[in-house]
């Protein structure tokens, strides 16, 4: 699809897209804080409105509240990781009702392992990673979470290349971040890689399950 036509049929994807890169090079200048929060929650913000205005299914307007969540958990963990993380936990469990509500009929062997492998050891490795043990006890609470997403993803009849792939992304981006609270604290890897990762995931994980659903149920498209 052409920029154009990008432009004039899928408007808040370009925007969110403008909006993630904006964030991602204006965190390293000295643009005010406030409006670099605004600009931050706009990219997964967008997203959670093209979920909202390309379909009416209960799936898209689900997806769209969890995007929501996850816009705010952006702005919040500019000021407090608590509320961020909760909002990212809400995220989480939304997304996961999602692709529960859409789940494959029959996985092969090495799905099944994929699935079980994700959902056993995202929790455990984020546990490991913060070097404040007080800490790890809430960041492995919040890695069940993350990885009843990324396998309940991966298990769904979604595209597993997009929506599954998109899902694997967050956690990855996540296990950096918790890296950076331990074996990688100081390294510039988190701190280049995390917001592209996540964000590819989010992009991934939204246009994955819009558009099938737009397959799915023409009549319950809401813009052409």
């Amino acid at each position: 699809m052409s920029r154009r036509a990008l432009a004039e049929k899928r408007p808040f994807l370009l925007l969110s897209f403008a909006a993630a890169l904006a964030f991602y090079y204006l965190r390293f200048t000295p643009f005010p804080e406030g409006y670099l929060m605004l600009v931050k929650g706009a990219g997964v913000g967008l997203l959670a409105v093209y979920a909202f205005v390309r379909h009416s299914s209960p799936d898209a307007k689900l997806l769209g509240w969890a995007l929501g969540a996850a816009s705010l958990g952006d702005m919040a963990m500019v000021w407090d990781m608590q509320i961020g993380g909760m909002l990212f936990f809400l995220f989480h469990v939304l997304a996961m009702g999602v692709f529960l509500r859409n789940k494959r009929g029959q996985l092969t062997g090495s799905q099944s392992w994929v699935v079980g492998v994700t959902l056993l050891l995202t929790p455990v490795i984020a546990w490991l990673l913060p070097a404040d043990r007080d800490a790890a006890w809430q960041v492995g609470l919040y890695g069940l979470a993350l990885g009843g997403m990324a396998s309940s993803a991966w298990a769904s009849n979604f595209p597993r290349y997009r929506v599954g792939a998109g899902a694997m992304l967050f956690v990855a981006s996540d296990l950096l971040i918790f890296a950076d609270m331990g074996p990688l604290q100081g390294h510039f890897l988190p701190e280049y890689m995390v917001w592209p990762i996540y964000y590819l995931g989010m992009f991934l994980i939204t246009t994955g399950v819009v558009q099938t659903l737009r397959k799915r149920d023409p009549e319950l498209r809401v813009v052409s």
